[in-house]
Formats: structure tokens, C-alpha cells, sequence
């Protein structure tokens, strides 16, 4: 383990659970990390403004990765070093489509969520979130200025399966990258933007290493791409087949301190 000097994590269903917070066992696990000289970030397909409470709870030292990877912003200088947007074609095609489903649709721009309605569960989205949602008449209408992410909800995981299985048919990943974060969530960011591609940015091009001295943590399908970039790649306990599959280790599932576990068990 001498040679890992990145650690990239995940937050949702891998350093937070139910409570929606860091349980004080990861932060100590992180912090004795820290302490050996490993540099801490966060790659998360939240919001930059939603992620950034949780870069200070765990004191994390790296940019943050927001939307998959799409907005990657220093919150000690504010600087965003990198923002990739959807091509705003694209968006409009993505929104018609959603639309013809019974699903519920986020536009992100701005770092700033935009809904056309709220219901029960974007009140839940917000609140576990911790934003402010900015109601609009036509979301089509702020489509036209490249939005950073769409994110389409539904209480029926076989719906929402079924779409992204009909829209990988139709782009093929050369318009669109498409992913999920949790059996509900379908999210579409610009093509070839994703966590791994984003962790490699901030590990190659600032701090000039390499993916052989690079850990990475994480829980969904919109995490495959960082944990098979890395040198050491951890699913969570109760993360899809497929991504276990392809990582290095399985730790135990977030309520249960996964993340601290597994940092234990490979004296890192």
C-alpha cells in the first residue's frame, strides 16, 4: 500500500447512508490516511454544492468531482478547473424523450437545480440533497445554454432500467454517457465525461501521478469507470455484481463502515 498516494471516494451509499452523514469511524479511517501523506477526494455524481459540506467533513485535500465527473471545482479558491456540458442538441432530444415516459426530470445548470413541477420525491431529492430547487415553466427553455447534467427519477427501478437500456441503444455512448447512482436515478452527462475519466484529470494533469498510485471507493454503476481506472478499486458490500467483478476488493456495506474496514484491513 506504500505505493497508493490517491484516494478517491464516492459519497452516497459509500462514506454516507440513511443518516446522510459521515459516520465518525470513516472520518478517523480518512484522517489516518491523511496522515500518512495520501491525498483525500471526493467524486460524486451530486452537485457541487451538495458535495461540498461533505469535502469539509472529511477534511478532504483534492478538488472536488461533482456530476460525474462533468464539474470539477477547488472550493479553497473557487476556481473551476473543469465544467463539460451537454451539447444542448442533445439535452433537448434527451428531455423529449424523457418526457414521452412517466418519469420525473432534474436540469442542472449552473451548479442550480431546475424542475418544471415538485413532487414527493424531488421534496425528498432536495432535502437529502440540502439545495434550493428553482421551479420553471419550460425546462426546454434553459436547454438552449448546455446544462451541466439531466437526471430522470422514478419510483420504478424497472422503468428506469428499461430507458437507460433504450438510450445506450439509440447513442451508443458517442453523444451521451449514461449511468445510475441508485436503482431510481438514470443520469446523462456529455460524452466520455464520467468519474474515471474525471480522476484521471485531477491525478495525472494536477498532481502528476499515476492510475498504479490511485485507490478508488465506491457503490453504484456511475463509480465503474473510477474503479477500473484505479490500481486499487473497492465496491461496497452491497454494490451491483458488476462492479465487484471487476474491483480489486469488496468491503462491507456503508451503515457498517465499509470504507473504514477496508482501509483497516489493508493497513493502508
Amino acid at each position: 500500500m506504500e505505493n497508493i498516494k490517491v484516494l478517491f471516494l464516492d459519497i452516497d451509499g459509500t462514506i454516507a447512508g440513511e443518516s446522510n452523514k459521515v459516520n465518525p469511524e470513516v472520518i478517523e479511517a480518512i484522517k489516518k490516511v491523511q496522515s500518512r501523506g495520501v491525498k483525500v477526494g471526493l467524486a460524486t455524481g451530486r452537485m457541487y454544492c451538495s458535495a461540498h459540506r461533505f469535502h469539509d467533513e472529511i477534511g478532504a485535500d483534492l478538488p472536488i468531482i461533482s456530476y460525474n465527473g462533468a464539474w470539477i471545482q477547488n472550493p479553497v479558491t473557487g476556481e473551476i478547473i473543469s465544467h463539460r456540458p451537454l451539447d444542448h442538441e442533445v439535452a433537448l432530444e434527451l428531455l423529449d424523450y424523457l418526457r414521452s415516459h412517466e418519469v420525473e426530470v432534474h436540469v442542472y445548470f449552473n451548479d442550480q437545480l431546475y424542475v418544471d413541477k415538485v413532487t414527493e420525491k424531488t421534496d425528498s431529492y432536495i432535502e437529502r440533497s440540502g439545495i434550493i430547487v428553482n421551479v420553471v415553466d419550460d425546462l426546454r427553455n434553459l436547454l438552449s445554454q448546455s446544462p451541466t447534467k439531466l437526471l430522470a427519477l422514478s419510483p420504478n427501478p424497472s422503468l428506469i432500467r428499461s430507458l437507460l437500456d433504450d438510450l445506450k441503444q439509440r447513442y451508443h455512448n458517442h453523444n451521451l454517457y449514461l449511468t445510475q447512482s441508485n436503482p431510481t436515478y438514470l443520469e446523462a452527462t456529455s460524452a466520455h465525461v464520467h468519474k474515471g475519466d474525471a480522476i484521471k484529470y485531477v491525478t495525472e494533469k494536477i498532481l502528476g501521478l499515476s492510475s498504479q498510485q490511485v485507490m478508488a471507493i465506491g457503490d453504484n454503476f456511475n463509480d465503474y469507470t473510477m474503479i477500473k481506472y484505479a490500481q486499487i478499486g473497492v465496491a461496497m458490500g452491497d454494490a451491483p455484481t458488476q462492479l465487484k467483478e471487476i474491483a480489486t476488493y469488496t468491503t462491507d456495506n456503508v451503515e457498517n463502515n465499509g470504507v473504514a474496514q477496508i482501509i483497516s484491513q489493508l493497513k493502508f
